[in-house]
């Protein structure tokens, strides 16, 4: 699956199952307590990049919450 193909599947134009349901692997996240995998992050406004690790390691709490917000 392209990059392209991969943005217009999770960009879906209506809320419904079929449409979210593929997104939904809650299964695969770690549970509380548990390191979460490191993966590189950028700034929303910079655009410089960093990581998930640098932002734990300067934060007591680290709370990463993703989602699509319509």
């Amino acid at each position: 699956m392209s990059d392209q193909d991969l943005i217009e599947k999770y960009n879906y134009d209506e809320f419904v199952p079929d449409k979210f349901m593929p997104w939904m692997r809650f299964a695969e996240s770690p549970n509380l307590g548990e390191t979460a995998p490191d993966f590189p992050l950028w700034h929303a406004e910079t655009q410089e990049e960093t990581s998930l690790s640098a932002i734990w390691k300067s934060n007591l709490y680290t709370i990463v919450e993703f989602g699509s917000f319509t």
